[in-house]
């Protein structure tokens, strides 16, 4: 297994957690995904809502933790995309005692509360979001091929979508063209590397490099450092959203 153990003291809030914390923890702020109040990811816990300004109820202390087997699992800011589910609902919430980091994709907890409900709906949200994090990496692509504007049409439509400003046969018009853009992009760096005689053998390579790429941009452009502070940066772009302080109107 490949974790952490985080000790915090009892009934700390997470700005309280912000002053005991390692620097990299530090102003942590936790988040839960449910579908209708109810653990979505495996467990069947009912959780106790907020109400208003009032926190839920304290879950039940669990002792003996053990990331995905047992525990409260819970989520950073820019960990949340992986585990959104269809009508979900994102909460903030409050830990108390031992807070275990698994891999990179979650924590584990045995005690903790929900705090509030944040900002979110499934229907926009993660489209505005995914479009903001696309462009913000344009750059990479607009820099090698300055006169092709697909890709960022391709981000401009998925805003309009998600404003209900355009059909979802017209955002898929202008996706399609993007991803060709991809392709020739990745066609042309295979064919580059594996000279004209490499025909389909070539093709085969810039289609998966083209989803490769797709997956990857940010990580595959600047290395590892640079991965990081993009993670840095779309986990401070979502809780802009979650927060309710976007008003995208571009």
């Amino acid at each position: 297994m490949s974790f952490i153990t985080i000790q915090v003291g009892n009934n700390f809030s997470a700005w309280q957690r912000a002053n005991t914390l390692p620097e990299r923890f530090m102003m942590t702020r936790y988040f839960k995904i449910l579908v209708d109040g109810k653990s979505c990811h495996g467990g069947n816990a009912n959780w106790s809502l907020p109400d208003g300004d009032n926190p839920g109820k304290w879950m039940p202390k669990l002792t003996k933790l053990v990331p995905c087997k047992r525990g409260y699992h819970i989520v950073l800011a820019h960990q949340i995309p992986q585990w959104l589910k269809e009508d979900c609902q994102i909460f903030e919430l409050e830990t108390s005692g031992k807070v275990i980091a698994h891999k990179d994709d979650k924590f584990v907890c045995g005690k903790v509360r929900l705090i509030k409900r944040m900002c979110y709906d499934p229907e926009v949200t993660p489209r505005l979001f995914a479009a903001d994090c696309a462009e913000h990496i344009l750059h990479f692509y607009e820099d090698k091929y300055p006169d092709d504007d697909r890709p960022r049409k391709s981000i401009d439509a998925a805003r309009k979508f998600a404003r209900k400003q355009i059909t979802r046969e017209e955002m898929a018009a202008v996706w399609a063209a993007a991803w060709y853009a991809a392709w020739d992009a990745a066609r042309a760096a295979a064919r580059a590397a594996a000279g004209d005689a490499a025909g389909d053998a070539a093709r085969a390579a810039a289609r998966d490099a083209a989803w490769a790429a797709a997956r990857a941009a940010a990580r595959d452009a600047a290395g590892a450092a640079a991965w990081a502070a993009e993670q840095q940066w779309q986990g401070d772009r979502l809780l802009e959203y979650l927060d309710g302080k976007v008003n995208d109107e571009r």
